[in-house]
């Protein structure tokens, strides 16, 4: 990973609550539109389970609730679209950095080769490209480090919780039985 540029931040964190204040970063008022917009669908679905019927309807909280993040969100857009925008700050370099590009793009691979491929080898990949990416080592690196992850993940919830996750192209389940026959064959 690289350092942070001396001439642009001075390293430490700029989460002070509620952001800065006397400024606009890059993609801040898009983010908070598209809050809104999100509170927005869901007032309308909540409204969809029994609209306005009486106070004790199942859909009375709902549309509550939703109602007070609609209000606040068009609060936030309205202050942040009065503020300036920062100066000095881009949405690639400070925002949405290549890495964090990257990791969206792999996490959407993820999602979509989870159910086709199975756990393991899409777990696999993932840890391997990640730890490439993160670490800056060799793939030899990667590799032993994401087998060794990925194996003692496995083997833990697999094997010990017995949690059930997508088989894929891995004939996981009959690697378990040898491995229970192995286990009574001894008895």
């Amino acid at each position: 990973m690289r350092r942070p540029d001396p001439d642009h931040h001075d390293g430490t964190a700029d989460a002070t609550p509620g952001g800065c204040d006397d400024a606009r970063r890059p993609g801040e008022l898009a983010f908070v539109v598209l809050l809104l917009l999100a509170s927005l669908g869901l007032l309308w679905s909540a409204y969809g389970i029994s609209g306005f019927e009486a106070l004790s309807a199942p859909g009375s909280v709902p549309m509550a609730a939703t109602t007070a993040m609609v209000v606040t969100s068009m609060i936030v857009v309205l202050r942040t679209a009065r503020l300036p925008r920062s100066a000095g700050e881009t949405l690639r370099r400070d925002i949405l950095p290549g890495v964090v590009v990257i990791f969206v793009l792999l996490l959407i691979a993820y999602a979509l080769l989870l159910k086709p491929l199975g756990f393991l080898p899409t777990s696999g990949l993932f840890l391997i490209v990640s730890i490439r990416i993160l670490s800056g080592r060799g793939w030899g690196f990667a590799l032993t480090v994401s087998a060794g992850s990925l194996l003692a993940i496995w083997l833990i919830f697999r094997i010990v919780f017995t949690v059930l996750m997508p088989p894929g192209i891995v004939p996981e389940a009959e690697f378990i039985q040898i491995f229970r026959d192995l286990g009574a064959g001894d008895r």
